[in-house]
């Protein structure tokens, strides 16, 4: 396996554990949270480094954030990026070990 750049850690955050995102699973694909200003090429290189595996195609989306009330007291959410990450036939990614 090759030597894994630091900063592939900095463009993937976290991986997403939802019910669309464990739907969508069953067509091979990853859902993750990633840098604001991560590029879609940035993403592929590091998920294809850190998990050995190869991408298909990435697809990202940005979530504007939310004023929300919480004990009376208004705060806003941070926006968030997600990517959808599709793999390759016979290529898996096991989110629960995590990074």
């Amino acid at each position: 396996m090759s030597v894994t750049d630091p900063r592939h850690y900095d463009v993937i955050l976290a991986p997403v554990i939802t019910e669309k995102a464990t739907a969508a699973s069953e067509q091979n694909q990853v859902m993750f949270r990633v840098a604001r200003n991560a590029t879609k090429p940035q993403i592929k290189e590091a998920v294809e480094k850190l998990f050995d595996v190869k991408v298909k195609a990435v697809n990202t989306l940005v979530r504007k954030g939310k004023v929300k009330a919480f004990r009376g007291t208004r705060g806003v959410q941070s926006d968030v990026k997600n990517a959808i990450v599709t793999l390759e036939e016979g290529h898996r990614i096991d989110v629960t070990t995590g990074l």
